[in-house]
């Protein structure tokens, strides 16, 4: 009769491989959210906390990928802390966290929790959502076709196409365009920006491309990096700063798109992040030095052949 029992309970455990996430959102709503994410992602849920003053429990919850959905219901210093933690656990390898905020709520996350260990979600679709937790909870060498087996396989698919692109940019980064920016930088005077380069002109540019969008479809040129030099180039000669949020803005393209951008472009070098030192809680995007030297000496040879386009 014990075999029998030993046998029928052995029978009754189910073995699951499915990722262990655990879930955090600063209202019921935003938990009720993320889990319907994750059980559409085909994660499990190893635990369910929502955000309050005390932030202990963060320390105790299992699994090693976070999901966290904030509707801005907590207080700021809450929920700098949850983005301080979710920083420090990708930096220490813990833990990785795909973070969903409230657009307002961008350049707080910028600055507490911009780490490659961290997805920033804004405003971002059901599809792309279960997508980042899928990225997040799956080893590197599983697929997308892991997730689903129906037509919202298909949706993720498609969703991995920014992603691809910024990958393709930067793998295209080589030794050649490496020697381009040298020759751009020792063609430069130091410290100084192109002679008669006036920011009104890159804004046109600016509003030039804005402008298709009337007799364009607005996706069919999307271009989030090109825009977003642009637009960092023009505040450079003007002298002004350009936060996280307002740099998403001039990307043209949704929020959670331009953040992989602003980050990876980042990381790459060619854009520099600097804390605000009145308030830090912000941070501010800028070209980076090399970067600006050959966003000028691309201007100035569109300059020579085409004066009218600048």
């Amino acid at each position: 009769m014990a075999e029998l029992l030993a046998h029928d309970a052995l029978a009754m455990i189910e073995y699951r491989d499915d990722p262990p996430v655990c879930l955090f959102g600063d209202s019921e709503e935003a938990l009720q959210r993320v889990a319907r994410t994750a059980a559409t992602a085909g994660c499990r849920i190893a635990g369910t906390t929502k955000i309050t003053a005390d932030l202990d429990a963060l320390h105790r919850t299992p699994a090693s990928v976070a999901l966290v959905e904030l509707d801005g219901e907590a207080e700021e210093a809450v929920t700098i802390g949850l983005l301080d933690w979710a920083r420090r656990e990708a930096e220490t390898g813990g833990r990785r966290s795909v973070i969903s905020l409230p657009s307002r709520s961008i350049d707080l996350a910028a600055r507490w929790a911009w780490h490659s260990g961290i997805e920033l979600l804004c405003g971002a679709s059901e599809p792309e959502r279960v997508l980042a937790v899928a990225w997040a909870s799956r080893p590197a060498a599983a697929g997308l076709h892991d997730i689903g087996r129906d037509d919202g396989s298909l949706i993720l698919q498609q969703l991995t196409e920014d992603v691809g692109r910024i990958a393709a940019l930067l793998a295209s980064l080589t030794d050649e365009e490496a020697a381009a920016l040298e020759k751009a930088k020792a063609s430069e005077p130091e410290g100084q920006d192109e002679p008669g380069l006036q920011a009104e002109q890159i804004r046109s540019i600016i509003r030039a491309r804005r402008l298709r969008d009337q007799f364009f479809r607005g996706g069919l040129f999307a271009d989030p990096a090109w825009d977003m030099l642009l637009d960092l180039m023009a505040a450079r000669l003007e002298g002004t700063r350009v936060a996280v949020s307002s740099l998403c803005i001039a990307a043209a393209v949704p929020a959670t798109t331009a953040l992989r951008w602003i980050k990876a472009l980042t990381d790459r070098g060619l854009f520099v992040r600097s804390a605000d030192p009145q308030d830090g809680r912000r941070v501010y995007i800028a070209l980076s030095d090399d970067a600006a030297r050959a966003l000028t000496a691309y201007l100035r040879a569109v300059q020579r052949i085409a004066p009218a386009a600048i």
